[in-house]
């Protein structure tokens, strides 16, 4: 295989597809500063402004086939590491001024949605469609005006301001496009000049999504299967926006496998509590499974693929009763119903029923520091040290009130340590209040 490049490499471009086609296809991936479209060999180059932009493309597509105007597209690395050509047909972007605006959300810790959208640009404009979707540094819009004029203004106007106070930045540039092509009238897409469009296809529910929504123009098809969804993309894009607009490094965002295989367990100190308290870290748990013939394995099943990978990426190899765990994504697609699996998927310990964005900025690998939150008022330093200290000498502790709520900040002397007080207080009774444990980033108190 060709290393990678920043310049993917199309084939099976038919003359029925447009460079704009092309332009939509990769754009959920990141910012293209290049395409040269080679119509003798119906074929195309497309430059990303990075190589892991690249990357994620080619690993979305390695397991979903992209199909245009439906026709099959072929990518690839190019053997060339950046397009120098002089091709007319270049298309740099961001630049030249466009009555379509390209609009990134950064720190999108609320829902945006179409009408959010229209409501902070109408002002300088007649706005005549808007098409969101997702990608995995974040969540993008296209904004077409009726005039280059208004978008210019919008842009002005706009560029680096806030929605809401203190998040859901904007990042504005000027797409390449010519033309916006909206099928559906839903929360994702608009033609405010035909209200009259259907809000959904024909026999599929508008809540199924998938790239093909921003404009319907696309079926993304996997081998031999009808269109696929990708239902945790409106997660990647909290994450990506709870870890400052991009992905953790390692974390790809295209897992669809919701269950994951942990071994090398503790039989003699774990339990399903205990799994469910360490797994809840990283997203919501449906349920859990001991296998018993194999004492030292489980199975647990996340609320989403996107959680999974979360919690694979950062709890393999973790260190919990004596024991390095062995965390990896199962061949089961979920964990069925039986007197030996116990149901989470209604349990009020889930974290992220709210607040997810919240939630996702405390996803990490585990730390010597916890941060207890969900204290009593009447709580001592002395009674959350006696709480704890059973798991490992505490090196530090500090009790603080943030938004008139207590709060603690407890470091041990290993992560091992800190891991086993999270597995086994969380949750638990601490002064009349149900505690609630995370690991903390932060290096010292």
């Amino acid at each position: 295989m060709t290393e990678p490049s920043k310049v993917i490499h199309v084939r099976n471009v038919g003359h029925e597809i447009s460079e704009n086609d092309l332009l939509q296809l990769f754009q959920p991936f990141g910012v293209i500063t290049k395409l040269v479209m080679l119509r003798a060999k119906n074929q195309a180059l497309i430059q990303m402004q990075d190589v892991p932009s690249a990357v994620n493309a080619l690993q979305f597509f390695a397991n979903v086939q992209p199909s245009i105007r439906g026709r099959n597209v072929y990518v690839q690395f190019s053997s060339h590491q950046e397009l120098t050509t002089a091709d007319q047909n270049a298309q740099g972007r961001g630049d030249e001024p466009n009555r379509i605006l390209l609009v990134t959300i950064h720190h999108m810790l609320y829902p945006i949605t179409v009408e959010v959208l229209h409501q902070v640009f109408f002002p300088h404009g007649f706005v005549e469609k808007i098409v969101t979707f997702q990608k995995s540094a974040g969540f993008q819009a296209l904004i077409q005006y009726q005039t280059r004029q208004c978008a210019i203004s919008a842009r002005t106007a706009l560029q680096g301001r806030n929605i809401y106070d203190g998040c859901c930045q904007l990042d504005i540039q000027f797409s390449n496009l010519d033309e916006l092509q909206v099928n559906y009238n839903n929360e994702r897409s608009r033609d405010f000049t035909n209200p009259s469009l259907p809000s959904e296809p024909k026999g599929r529910s508008s809540q199924q999504p998938g790239y093909g929504d921003a404009g319907g123009m696309y079926a993304l098809q996997a081998s031999g299967a009808g269109p696929v969804g990708f239902p945790q993309m409106a997660n990647a894009a909290a994450v990506a926006a709870a870890f400052g607009g991009g992905l953790p490094p390692g974390v790809s965002g295209t897992n669809d496998r919701c269950t994951v295989l942990v071994s090398n367990l503790n039989p003699d100190r774990i339990d399903e509590d205990k799994l469910f308290n360490l797994f809840s870290i990283y997203g919501n748990i449906a349920r859990i499974k001991l296998l018993r013939n194999k004492p030292d394995h489980a199975l647990v099943q996340m609320g989403d693929g996107f959680q999974a990978e979360l919690a694979v990426h950062f709890l393999k190899g973790a260190m919990l009763f004596g024991k390095r765990l062995e965390v990896n994504f199962s061949k089961h697609p979920n964990i069925t119903q039986g007197a030996d699996t116990h149901e989470y998927a209604n349990s009020n310990l889930n974290r992220f029923n709210r607040n997810a964005a919240k939630n996702y900025r405390y996803c990490c690998s585990p730390t010597k520091m916890i941060h207890i939150s969900s204290l009593s008022q009447e709580v001592t330093e002395e009674e959350i040290v006696n709480l704890l200290e059973e798991h490992g000498p505490i090196i530090n502790t500090k009790l603080f009130e943030m938004n008139g709520k207590k709060q603690a900040l407890i470091m041990f002397d290993t992560e091992e340590q800190a891991t086993e007080a999270l597995v086994c207080k969380h949750a638990s009774s601490l002064s009349g209040s149900i505690i609630r444990i995370s690991f903390s980033q932060l290096q010292s108190i």
